[in-house]
């Protein structure tokens, strides 16, 4: 295997660039077992990870009303009634509430002004009793209290979505309030981009990150596409670009190129095929091509190579959230829990893949659950699916290694209610871009739909 960093620059380079151009502070992430959390671990955050009840304590958190900001999953709107004070971001870093917008370019208490005099936002009986089948679904992870404050963002933007022929999609990594409260569809990459070449809809919403939105829009060049925040990025996405794909040409003549879904248009548009960590392996093994180039998540193809006869020359990016899990960390949870089962996301690093029961996409996780129902279990990916998945399976006891997406917390039910509201932060697409990175994803969803 090859590898190269970005324009040539060594790996960890790369990783400082990304680091230093993000839009977040540094990220808290919950420590593995033994350690402590330092007196800079958001108490918001902790209540999220010890739900009522759960039967775990959460006696450092303070009462609701003292919260910076968000509650359950830090996807809570403030209370109107609460003084304008310092507020965490996803990434955590203070803001205050009059500097803070609801997406890319409205200002937060402006908008919110604007709903309050649409929309009925207070909690209340009739609200309610019109998402109780959301909150029956998830009742195990989202306390009545918090369910209270959602349901009436969940009952308007289910109204206003119908009124305006649109249709919801939820990563996985989605809030529980949105996954079970708002998508018309969930899934992985792979299912969503699927499904948003299905939807006989006008309006998609992408409740997920900018490189799933523009997917959606590559693939439905005349529906109106919107992202609540169009900030929501990816680590992922941003490490490369067309330019670098063609150096890697250049460099490995006639070796096509697999591109992870997590990319720009623009590097789709340079690509061959996109690939999803559910059918990385089997894109790659499908190549007529002794030397396959994979970009840009490098782990992914460490992980792919040694399954392969292929020669994989590929890129090194890393996703945020996977690569800090590390092997120390899963032999730790094994150690506090025997039995425990361990199911890895293939964007992890080779050691905590070795460390696993299984790897596979979100997906594949889900599916191996659901078919195993093992009776404690670890995902070793983003916060919110062990919470979505646990709503579903309560039988099964989830241990959580969390580790944010700061990208997927900038959606909210909030913002997914403006932005239907408005019709702002709609998704384009240059045409010719999308024309060339259309051939590269439906090639990707001709080829999964022949596995299947």
């Amino acid at each position: 295997m090859y590898r190269m960093g970005d324009r040539g620059a060594p790996v960890h380079a790369l990783r400082s660039r990304l680091s230093g151009s993000r839009a977040f502070c540094a990220l808290p992430f919950r420590p593995p077992p033994g350690e402590t959390r330092s007196a800079e671990w958001p108490r918001a955050r902790a209540a999220a990870n010890f739900p009522a009840g759960s039967g775990r304590s959460a006696s450092a958190t303070p009462a609701f009303d003292s919260w910076p900001i968000r509650a359950h999953n830090q996807n809570l709107p403030v209370q109107r009634s609460r003084p304008k004070q310092a507020a965490f971001l996803p990434g955590g870093c203070a803001e205050t509430t009059q500097t803070m917008r609801i997406n890319s370019t409205v200002d937060l208490e402006s908008a919110r002004s604007e709903l309050d005099a649409h929309y009925d936002l207070l909690p209340s009986e009739r609200s309610f009793e019109e998402t109780e089948d959301a909150f029956l679904r998830s009742r195990d992870i989202i306390p009545m209290a918090d369910w209270m404050q959602h349901a009436p963002y969940v009952r308007a933007i289910r109204e206003l979505k119908e009124e305006r022929d649109a249709v919801i999609l939820a990563h996985n990594y989605m809030t529980p309030d949105i996954y079970h409260g708002i998508a018309d569809f969930v899934g992985d990459s792979l299912q969503l981009a699927i499904e948003a070449s299905r939807s006989p809809r006008a309006v998609i919403v992408q409740c997920g990150v900018h490189f799933m939105a523009e997917t959606s829009k590559i693939l439905n060049p005349d529906k109106t596409v919107l992202i609540p925040d169009r900030r929501a990025g990816c680590s992922l996405a941003s490490s490369i670009t067309a330019e670098d794909v063609e150096r890697m040409r250049a460099a490995h003549p006639g070796a096509p190129v697999v591109t992870y879904v997590n990319t720009t248009a623009d590097v789709k548009a340079a690509s061959d095929i996109c690939c999803t960590s559910s059918n990385a392996l089997a894109i790659v093994d499908a190549m007529d091509s002794d030397t396959v180039i994979m970009t840009p998540d490098g782990f992914l193809a460490q992980n792919v190579a040694p399954q392969t006869s292929k020669n994989i020359v590929y890129w090194e990016g890393t996703c945020e959230v996977h690569e800090r899990f590390s092997a120390d960390e899963i032999r730790a949870y094994r150690d506090e829990n025997p039995g425990i089962k361990v199911l890895a996301h293939p964007e992890c690093h080779p050691e905590v893949v070795a460390e696993s029961d299984y790897t596979g996409s979100t997906s594949g996780m889900i599916n191996w659950v659901r078919t195993r129902r093992p009776p404690k279990v670890v995902m070793v990916t983003e916060c919110s699916m062990s919470d979505n998945v646990a709503a579903e399976l309560p039988e099964v006891d989830f241990v959580r290694p969390c580790n944010v997406c700061p990208h997927m917390k900038r959606i909210t039910l909030e913002n997914v209610l403006w932005s239907l509201h408005t019709m702002t932060e709609e998704v384009e697409v240059d045409p010719e871009v999308a024309d060339r990175a259309r051939i590269a994803v439906e090639r990707m969803i001709e080829f999964s739909s022949r596995r299947n």
